[in-house]
């Protein structure tokens, strides 16, 4: 029999001093069985650093031909291709000729620092690509968040950011790699 995904009520409250984007975002979440309760969080947080009135949660593991999450325009062309992890040169390229944006969300700081390294001089090509890292194993800092209803807050000013729910608060550390 066939794991089935979890179901997650999440109400991210966002408030971008940076973009002056405020917003409250009512989700369902569905985490696929395969994926960690970091790589949920790690997808909150990408959702809330680049949230728009467009952008939505894909099926993401599910498939194979949809990223994590996505901005769509009003035409069903891609804006913005936002993918989590490592990702091979061959997948990131189908990004970068389907998007006029992608973003890629490095974490698990020992082996993203490996493949960082094996594949950065195969993306100076791709202009339109940018590739955040999680500082610090803040996505096991951010999976202690983690709740099947979740209040969050996400406050980002001088490009400082800090996801929070009732009780517990972390500073997200991101350095850029690429942009």
């Amino acid at each position: 029999m066939a794991l089935k995904s979890t179901i997650y009520k999440i109400n991210l409250q966002i408030s971008d001093m940076d973009r002056h984007y405020y917003q409250e975002h009512l989700l369902t979440l569905a985490k696929h069985p395969s994926e960690t309760d970091e790589r949920l969080m790690v997808r909150i947080l990408a959702f809330s650093l680049n949230a728009n009135e467009n952008l939505q949660f894909t099926k993401g593991l599910s498939t194979d031909a949809e990223p994590d999450i996505w901005q769509l325009n009003y035409s069903d062309e891609i804006e913005h291709w936002i993918e989590l992890g490592q990702l091979d040169e061959k997948r990131i390229k189908k990004a970068c000729h389907k998007a006029k944006r992608v973003s890629l969300f490095s974490y698990q700081s020992g082996s993203a620092n490996v493949w960082w390294n094996q594949i950065k001089d195969k993306l100076n090509r791709f202009e339109n690509l940018h590739i955040y890292h999680l500082e610090n194993d803040i996505s096991k800092q951010l999976a202690q968040l983690c709740t099947r209803n979740m209040n969050l807050q996400c406050t980002i000013q001088d490009s400082d950011i800090w996801l929070s729910n009732t009780e517990t608060s972390v500073e997200v550390k991101c350095t850029r790699w690429k942009y």
